[in-house]
């Protein structure tokens, strides 16, 4: 059985493999896509690619390391607690208020966002393990 630090580490590279893919396609869906389609339908395109690229990479990493439940769940939390920060900290950077990401939840495309990370945190849960 694997211990709790090696879903907290699986967690970080969970998180670390898709965040790669979705900062690059988060930066197309923003400058290109958004203007073409509108935000909502921009990011109704972008979730289920990051939600496909998130199974793999999860399968990836857990057939190399199988955690039982209880484990896949640290994995999921923990890299969705990475996310967050990541995000949060790319807002503060690019000149965004705190309560300005915020609130960008409360829109439609924040909360489809919202959804879809939240996608990404309860994957691993459904992803088969060897230990269960």
């Amino acid at each position: 059985m694997m211990t709790a630090m090696t879903a907290l580490a699986l967690g970080l590279r969970y998180f670390a493999g898709v965040f790669v893919i979705a900062f690059a396609l988060g930066t197309i869906r923003t400058l290109w896509l958004a203007p073409a389609v509108g935000a909502v339908a921009a990011v109704a395109i972008e979730v289920p690619i990051i939600l496909a690229v998130s199974w793999w990479w999860g399968r990836r990493l857990l057939a190399r390391r199988p955690l039982d439940l209880a484990g896949r769940a640290v994995m999921g939390a923990s890299a969705f607690v990475w996310l967050m920060i990541a995000e949060f900290g790319l807002a503060m950077l690019m000149g965004r208020a705190p309560g300005g990401y915020l609130a960008s939840f409360l829109t439609p495309a924040g909360l489809l966002g919202l959804a879809g990370q939240l996608g990404f945190a309860a994957l691993p849960l459904t992803l088969k393990s060897n230990t269960g």
